[in-house]
């Protein structure tokens, strides 16, 4: 695991938006690693509410990225 205490905020939160990229790619153990990256970050910053699920996206990457039909089948 990555040591998370002597990390500066900025390069916390590129290295949780990279594992996080990596967790939706398949990687085997990057959402572990992710979480922890993302909880150290909503600690320092006094963040104590949960997240919204209603507004998360859990697709898949190739469902998020992709194109849609130019026309709707209604």
């Amino acid at each position: 695991m990555i040591e998370t205490e002597t990390l500066p905020d900025e390069e916390l939160g590129a290295q949780a938006t990279e594992w996080r990229r990596r967790a939706l790619q398949g990687e085997l153990h990057a959402r572990g690693i992710a979480h922890q990256l993302e909880a150290e970050l909503r600690q320092r910053a006094g963040v104590h509410h949960h997240a919204d699920y209603d507004t998360l996206d859990l697709r898949s990457l190739e469902h998020r990225q992709g194109k849609r039909p130019w026309w709707k089948p209604w």
